[in-house]
């Protein structure tokens, strides 16, 4: 597993596959870029890559899973994890724009309503926003994060538009969610009173996501990570319970044996997850 094995994988048009001999997508191709900024490669290899994300932006500032779908959706919040002088400043600032302009349809004024006639209630269901995987769509677990981090890193560079606020908002969506173990699942915590379980990937998100919250609040939460990384089945649960667990200090215990990596977005986040461990975690710098 390393940076070179990444870029043999590269197609010729710059972006990477999920896996060898695939079309290009935005997702692997972030996550390549961002292992090679660690561990760093060929030079030219990380150009093309570049050159592909800023040739795939819609005209809404935002980017679609592939250049064929013609939505944007949000990888546009894996996209702005980049460098801005590396995507430019004017991409990068119409990605945040976009971001800053999504939330979940349980925000929306008709879906509290609908929820109150079904006598589900306010309760916590569209309290709090987060983000959708596509536009129009219910807010869910992983965008969210992602989205998160991306808008800390654009307050870092003192962009204006109530950016914290949106942040702490969408960290309290996350707090809303925890499931009944302490973990988070895709979604919802409970689904039609049944309580729904957590997941490694999902749960490791989460936590990146609520770096710097106080412990106490967060007790339960990182107890199951630790739990869910001794028994984890997959490289990519493993790699974002040790990111998660990393942003708060902790080094994740995982299994003995070693799980193999299925694809591009795998093998990039396991040298994520390894670099993390050594004291530098990208999604936090």
């Amino acid at each position: 597993m390393d940076v070179t094995s990444i870029t043999n994988l590269q197609n010729r048009d710059g972006g990477w596959p999920y896996r060898k001999g695939g079309g290009s997508s935005t997702e692997p191709t972030v996550l390549a870029l961002l292992a090679q900024s660690v561990d760093p490669g060929d030079p030219q290899s990380t150009e093309r890559g570049l050159a592909w994300l800023r040739a795939t932006q819609r005209q809404d500032g935002g980017w679609p899973p592939q250049p064929q779908v013609p939505q944007s959706t949000w990888v546009t919040a894996l996209v702005a994890l980049m460098p801005r002088d590396a995507l430019g400043a004017s991409r990068y600032a119409r990605a945040i724009d976009w971001l800053m302009g999504q939330t979940g349809k349980e925000a929306s004024l008709a879906y509290k309503l609908r929820n109150e006639l079904l006598g589900e209630g306010g309760g916590v269901i569209g309290k709090h926003e987060g983000w959708p995987f596509f536009p129009g769509a219910a807010a869910w677990v992983t965008p969210s994060a992602i989205s998160i981090l991306s808008l800390e890193k654009a307050r870092r560079y003192q962009m204006a538009g109530g950016i914290q606020q949106r942040i702490e908002i969408g960290r309290q969506f996350l707090m809303d969610r925890v499931c009944q173990d302490g973990g988070w699942n895709y979604g919802r915590a409970n689904v039609l009173g049944v309580e729904a379980d957590s997941y490694p990937e999902t749960t490791g998100q989460a936590l990146l996501a609520l770096h710097g919250a106080p412990p106490s609040k967060l007790e339960k939460s990182l107890a199951a990570a630790q739990a869910q990384a001794r028994r984890c089945q997959s490289a990519e649960g493993l790699s974002w319970l040790q990111l998660g667990l990393q942003a708060h200090g902790i080094t994740a215990a995982g299994p003995a044996h070693v799980f193999p990596y299925r694809h591009v977005a795998d093998t990039s986040l396991g040298i994520l997850a390894r670099a993390a461990l050594r004291g530098r975690n990208l999604f936090l710098e």
